[in-house]
């Protein structure tokens, strides 16, 4: 039961303008993809990490812009615009005070010498997916072994964090000041990487590399000891190709050891019907691939809360991963055909796969006043959920809001 939702006061920073042929393009800081807390914080303290920086599709950019000689990009696959490229994912540390929300620190994610890893895709393999990139002059931008498309953060005790990425996908385990230490890639892509800033270790399962184009890493929690990660793909993999995921509606949670990066366990997450996220149905068809999962919280004995979502629509649910519901080891393995992804639900029991069993805890479609892009998550008390929207960047008008939800128990 809700008791309270409320907007808390904010206010996103200037970043850049650029004037354009239809209007200017203003940009603005953009810091809230992920939202986390450190056990030893002060009340009211929390941490977030903004994404790669600002990106857009090239028909938006011609519609919004009058940049009409991107347009013909669109026809390559998840073609995006960076019109800001050296921008670059950001670590900030926020505080609550009533109402509001103030920006305590903001500091983009450096290696140990100072240099900013930036937001460009990483060079990648002939077998992986990745989004063609382009200026505003249209131009191909190039490729960076350091860049990382952050989304995800989780607190560790001793200060430091992981944060999740899609690109890989890839962990990135940073310092409270913003520093790279070590980034954990997928066995096999430690090539793509080759003249990063940081140390990069392959230690991640191959099978996180079958990623959809832009649905890598994005939800990440890390138990109180750090002993173990827990992580949500965003989407159902692309294994052993596309159309495997657009047909998919179970979606991967893995555990990895927080020390080795082995896999210890893996769920499937059911992802709901598309026509139930229904401010999304009312714009238009919705479909299995336009569903996504953007965080995790652990809440104690098991239970972690998903937030999973299309665009307007949110939902949040309470799961348990049970190690008795946990997936075959096979399936993990890049060769076991057929794949999770496959699989069709009358072949699940026969496969061993037990969906995890879900509780729904919030709908946004219930509280429309609640904006879409929902994408951060933190608990300020037992009974305090903030949630977050992504901005990403002001690019096409959107604002960060921070809502604040009170419920009527604790939900940990």
């Amino acid at each position: 039961m809700i008791k309270s939702i409320r907007r808390l006061g904010w206010s996103d920073a200037h970043l850049a303008d650029i004037a354009l042929p239809g209007g200017v393009m203003r940009l603005t800081r953009s810091l809230a993809s992920g939202l986390a807390r450190c056990a030893g914080d002060p009340p009211g303290t929390f941490w977030g990490v903004g994404d790669r920086g600002p990106n857009i599709k090239p028909d938006d950019a011609a519609d919004r812009y009058g940049l009409e000689h991107l347009r013909p990009l669109g026809a390559h696959d998840g073609a995006k615009i960076m019109p800001l490229p050296g921008a670059g994912p950001a670590l900030a540390r926020f505080r609550r005070d009533g109402d509001a929300i103030s920006l305590e620190a903001a500091t983009p994610l450096h290696s140990a010498s100072g240099k900013p890893i930036g937001g460009l895709p990483v060079p990648h393999g002939p077998h992986a997916e990745f989004e063609p990139i382009y200026g505003l002059d249209g131009a191909a931008l190039p490729t960076g072994p350091d860049g990382a498309d952050s989304e995800g953060i989780a607190a560790q005790a001793d200060g430091s964090f992981w944060i999740s990425e899609e690109y890989g996908p890839s962990l990135l385990r940073v310092s409270p000041d913003g520093t790279v230490r070590e980034r954990w890639v997928p066995e096999g892509l430690t090539e793509s990487f080759a003249g990063a800033s940081y140390p990069v270790r392959a230690l991640l399962p191959a099978l996180a590399a079958a990623r959809k184009l832009n649905r890598g890493f994005e939800a990440i929690a890390v138990s109180d000891d750090g002993a173990v990660i827990t992580l949500a793909f965003q989407s159902p993999l692309a294994h052993p190709d596309r159309a495997a995921h657009e047909a998919s509606t179970l979606l991967r949670i893995w555990q990895l050891d927080g020390a080795s990066g082995a896999l210890l366990a893996e769920y499937a997450y059911p992802l709901d019907p598309p026509e139930s996220f229904r401010r999304d149905a009312d714009l238009g068809e919705v479909v299995n691939a336009d569903i996504k999962v953007s965080e995790l919280l652990l809440l104690g004995g098991g239970d972690v809360l998903v937030l999973e979502r299309v665009t307007k629509s949110t939902k949040l649910y309470r799961v348990r991963l049970d190690p008795a519901h946990a997936l075959p080891a096979a399936l993990s393995q890049l060769e076991t055909r057929p794949t999770l992804e496959q699989l069709g639900a009358a072949n699940w029991a026969t496969a061993g796969v037990i969906p995890l069993a879900k509780t729904l805890v919030f709908d946004t479609d219930q509280h429309p006043e609640i904006p879409g892009d929902l994408e951060g998550m933190v608990l300020l008390a037992p009974d305090e959920l903030l949630l977050s929207n992504d901005s990403d960047f002001g690019i096409e008008g959107a604002e960060t809001e921070f809502w604040l939800v009170k419920f009527a128990q604790p939900l940990a």
